[in-house]
C-alpha cells in the first residue's frame, strides 16, 4: 500500500490551483505583465543607453591622464569622459542626418518634377496615342458620381476612426519621446555611479545567492558581457570600414552621391547581414534620379562589396571576435528580426553567440571529465 503524506497532498492541489489560475487568468496576467514592462521602458531605455556609451567611456577613462594622481584629474575622469562620449555619439548621428537627409529630400523633390515630363513623353507614344481613344471611350462610360459618393461615404464613415488613430498616434509619439528623455537621465546616473552599484550588487549576491549558484550567474553574464561588447565594437568597425570602401568605391567609378550615399551605407550596416542593402537601396532610388544605367552599375557595384565585406570584412572584424559561425549569424538575423524587428536583429546575435559558447564550453567540460575518468 502507498503510503501518501498529507504535505505531498497539499503540494499538488496548491499546483493544480495554481496552473488553474495561469491558464483561467492568463490574459489578465499578460496585461498586467505588458503594463509594467511599459512602465519600466524608460529605465529599460536608459540602460541600453548607458551601456552601450559605457563602451566609448571606457575606452577614454584608459587614456585621460591614467598617469596623474592629481585629485581634480581623477574626480574630472568619469564626468568628462561621460560627456565626452554623448558629446561624440551625438555628432555622429547629427553628422548622418546633415549629409543624408537634405540629398534624400532633393531628390525626392527631382522625381516629383520630373514627373510632368515623363507624362508629356508618355503622351507622344505611337501605342498610346493608338490606343488612347479605346481608353477614352472606357473612362466615358464609368459613373463617376457614384464614385464620387461612395468615396464621400467613405471618408464620413471612417473619419472619426481617422481621428482616432492620428490622436492615438501623437500620444504614442510623445509618450516615446518622454521614455527616451528618461531614460538619458537614467543613463546618466548610471553611468556615474556605475562602481557603487557594482558592489552592491555583489554585496547582494554574497548574502542571498549560494555561492555555487552565483559563479554560475556571474559566468553567464560574464560571457553575455563579452559578446555584447565584441559585437558593439566589431559591428561599428566594420559598419566604419564598409562605409569607406563604398564611398572610395564610388569616387574612383564616378558615380554620384559617393560620400553622402557611403555614410548612409555605413550607418545601416550596423543592422548585421542586410543592413547595407537598406543603405544601398536609397542610394539606388537616387540615382535613378540622374540615370538608370548608372543606377543599374551602381547595383552591380554594391553587390559586388557585399560579397568582398560578407566573404572577407565581417568574418574577421565580427565573425571571429563572437566565435559564431556565418550560419548561425543567418539564422539569428532572421529569427530575430522576425519576433522583434531591427532591435531583434540586433540583440539576437551576441545572445545566440552567448548560448552557442555557453554549450561549446559544457561539452568541453564534459568531454575533458570524460577523457580524465577514462585514464584512470
Amino acid at each position: 500500500m502507498v503510503n501518501i503524506k498529507w504535505k505531498t497532498c497539499f503540494r499538488v492541489g496548491v499546483s493544480a490551483f495554481i496552473l488553474f489560475l495561469c491558464i483561467y487568468y492568463w490574459q489578465v496576467g499578460v496585461n498586467y505583465v505588458m503594463l509594467i514592462a511599459g512602465s519600466l521602458a524608460s529605465l529599460f531605455i536608459g540602460g541600453v543607453i548607458a551601456y552601450i556609451v559605457n563602451i566609448l567611456m571606457s575606452f577614454l577613462e584608459k587614456h585621460y591622464f591614467v598617469k596623474s594622481n592629481k585629485k581634480g584629474v581623477i574626480k574630472s575622469r568619469r564626468p568628462v569622459c561621460m560627456v565626452a562620449s554623448f558629446l561624440m555619439v551625438f555628432l555622429i548621428i547629427v553628422l548622418v542626418l546633415v549629409i543624408v537627409i537634405p540629398e534624400l529630400v532633393k531628390s525626392i523633390s527631382m522625381i516629383v518634377n520630373r514627373i510632368p515630363v515623363a507624362f508629356g513623353n508618355l503622351s507622344e507614344n505611337e501605342l498610346v496615342t493608338r490606343y488612347l481613344p479605346v481608353v477614352a471611350e472606357y473612362l466615358a462610360g464609368i459613373n463617376w458620381n457614384n464614385i464620387v459618393f461612395n468615396i464621400q461615404n467613405f471618408f464620413a464613415e471612417n473619419f472619426g476612426g481617422m481621428a482616432g488613430n492620428l490622436i492615438s498616434t501623437v500620444s504614442t509619439v510623445f509618450s516615446s519621446l518622454v521614455n527616451f528623455v528618461l531614460g538619458l537621465i537614467f543613463s546618466i546616473y548610471l553611468l556615474l555611479s556605475k562602481d557603487s552599484l557594482s558592489a552592491q550588487a555583489k554585496e547582494l549576491m554574497d548574502h542571498y545567492v549560494r555561492k555555487d549558484l552565483k559563479e554560475k550567474i556571474l559566468y553567464v553574464v560574464s560571457i553575455l558581457n563579452r559578446n555584447f561588447h565584441r559585437f558593439i565594437v566589431g559591428q561599428c568597425t566594420e559598419a566604419v570600414i564598409l562605409g569607406i570602401l563604398c564611398s572610395l568605391g564610388m569616387l574612383i567609378f564616378r558615380f554620384p552621391y559617393a560620400i553622402m550615399i557611403g555614410v548612409l551605407v555605413g550607418f545601416t550596416a550596423l543592422i548585421p547581414v542586410v543592413g547595407a542593402y537598406l543603405g544601398a537601396a536609397a542610394g539606388i532610388f537616387m540615382m535613378l534620379t540622374i540615370s538608370p544605367m548608372k543606377a543599374l552599375m551602381f547595383v552591380i557595384f554594391i553587390v559586388v562589396l557585399q560579397q568582398l565585406e560578407g566573404n572577407l570584412i565581417y568574418p574577421r572584424v565580427v565573425g571571429n571576435s563572437l566565435g559564431l559561425p556565418a550560419l548561425y549569424v543567418l539564422v539569428a538575423v532572421t529569427v530575430g528580426g522576425g519576433i522583434g524587428g531591427v532591435i531583434g536583429m540586433l540583440v539576437a546575435v551576441p545572445v545566440v553567440a552567448s548560448i552557442y559558447q555557453l554549450i561549446q564550453n559544457d561539452v568541453r567540460k564534459k568531454r575533458k571529465n570524460v577523457q580524465t575518468i577514462s585514464k584512470k
